[in-house]
């Protein structure tokens, strides 16, 4: 793959959070803020783990919520550095604990509070930009 069609290739996105509402709005916004994300959905951490294992599954990035039944957040992502250590990671979550972000962010991955407005879309896209390592000329905008 040249250098110029991997500029171009889309960043394709898990995201998980028990709300399904949610959810869809989230990848709604993040792919209307920003047409280079491909964003693909999952209600439960365990379904989240499936498709990530799934040997056809090409993500970049995968964003979750933290508060879900089952398999939390924080779980979750440990299952996923357990087969994908390098895998970029986004809990993006309502959360507001400052011992769960330092437990996180020592695991090398992104923590986010979740806001309220459409601007905290704009923020995560760029989050998910940054922890991916692309970057897009609207980032900064």
């Amino acid at each position: 793959m040249t250098t110029e069609e991997a500029a171009t290739d889309p960043t394709r996105v898990l995201y998980v959070d028990d709300d399904a509402a949610l959810t869809e709005l989230v990848a709604q916004f993040l792919e209307r803020l920003d047409d280079g994300l491909v964003v693909d959905t999952a209600t439960l951490a365990e379904e989240g783990l499936r498709r990530l294992l799934d040997p056809t599954a090409d993500y970049d990035c995968v964003v979750s919520d933290f508060r879900m039944p089952g398999m939390n957040g924080e779980e979750f992502l440990h299952a996923v550095r357990a087969d994908q250590p390098e895998m970029p990671f986004v809990l993006f979550t309502g959360e507001g604990n400052d011992a769960l972000e330092r437990r996180v962010t020592a695991d090398a991955a992104a923590y986010l509070r979740k806001g309220t407005g459409t601007d905290q879309y704009r923020v995560l896209g760029r989050r998910i930009r940054r922890v991916v390592g692309r970057s897009s000329d609207r980032d900064d905008r």
